[in-house]
């Protein structure tokens, strides 16, 4: 069930930025077209996040339930979308990934609204305090990921998450146990900073630890692309490299969970919107078959015209 926060103007797009930095998933609707009436105005802002919340303003009673059915599916799919709403005579030829939805509703206005997908930048955590850790925490920080650097006292394994990347590069410092640490998290990525023989050192280690198959062959190590005998800072973009090509192929893409209304749908027999078959959308009982509608005006005109009790 979704739920509205108070914000408006600017601070709509404040807290996009706060939740991107917060690592949730989430849509920004922006109208970008109206003709009035219409309580949307061009340029309004709202967002819409993968836990049901909805902070802003777009459109009015009729306008909400489909931006959010709308910013689901956008969610869930990853690609933006233009929405438009209204009566199709008022549109001309709408550009590919445009949803048309009938809504004549009594304000007869019309919006078109972008739907954005905002799926979070990477989260980088780096544990150690080498002059590697800190080339590679720079420069990631340069690509705009979200990125933490630690020591090994300092990590535990619930700083991560399922989308996060762990990078262990205390080369010697306690390597075993913040390794231990991370893949009980199950992060995207965990690599660790060592050479080929301190490598398979590590590995038996784990392994007399108890550490399963599957989690020592997720485990990258040496971490990054094999570029042979390199510099610190070279490492560095030796593993930068790597990360930018698994995030290219989607890996530390975070998975979106969606809570969709498990409400049944219904056709407003007299705007032809979309809504939920709830009793918080007009419910009409006529020859025992039941009619839902998207506002009070659109219940009474069909009550009317049947010649049904209100």
């Amino acid at each position: 069930m979704s739920g509205h926060r108070a914000v408006e103007g600017w601070g709509v797009l404040e807290r996009a930025v706060e939740l991107a930095e917060s690592g949730e998933a989430f849509v920004l609707a922006t109208v970008v077209w109206r003709e009035g009436p219409s309580s949307g105005q061009q340029g309004s802002r709202a967002i819409y996040t993968a836990s049901g919340q909805i902070h802003g303003w777009i459109g009015g009673a009729c306008a909400e339930p489909v931006f959010v059915r709308e910013a689901q599916s956008v969610l869930a799919a990853g690609q933006p979308r233009l929405l438009a709403l209204g009566d199709a005579e008022r549109f001309g030829d709408l550009p590919q990934r445009t949803s048309a939805i009938a809504m004549s509703c009594q304000s007869e206005g019309a919006l078109q609204i972008y739907l954005e997908p905002v799926v979070p930048v990477p989260h980088l955590v780096i544990v150690g305090d080498s002059p590697m850790a800190a080339s590679l925490a720079g420069m990631a920080a340069q690509l705009d990921w979200r990125v933490e650097r630690l020591t090994g006292a300092e990590f535990s394994e619930g700083m991560v998450g399922a989308a996060s990347i762990v990078v262990v590069a205390t080369q010697g410092h306690g390597d075993e146990d913040v390794i231990a640490s991370a893949l009980k998290a199950a992060p995207a990525y965990v690599g660790v900073v060592a050479s080929r023989r301190r490598a398979e050192a590590v590995h038996e280690h784990l392994r007399s630890q108890g550490v399963s198959v599957a989690e020592l062959e997720s485990l990258r190590m040496p971490a990054g692309l094999d570029l042979g005998s390199t510099t610190h800072k070279e490492v560095a973009v030796a593993i930068l490299a790597e990360l930018v090509q698994l995030r290219a192929d989607g890996v530390f893409v975070p998975e979106v969970s969606v809570h969709p209304s498990e409400a049944e749908l219904a056709i407003d027999p007299v705007c032809g919107m979309t809504v939920e078959a709830l009793d918080a959308n007009h419910p009409l009982e006529i020859d025992g078959e039941m009619f839902y509608f998207c506002c009070p005006g659109c219940r009474a005109a069909y009550a009317t015209e049947r010649g049904a009790t209100q």
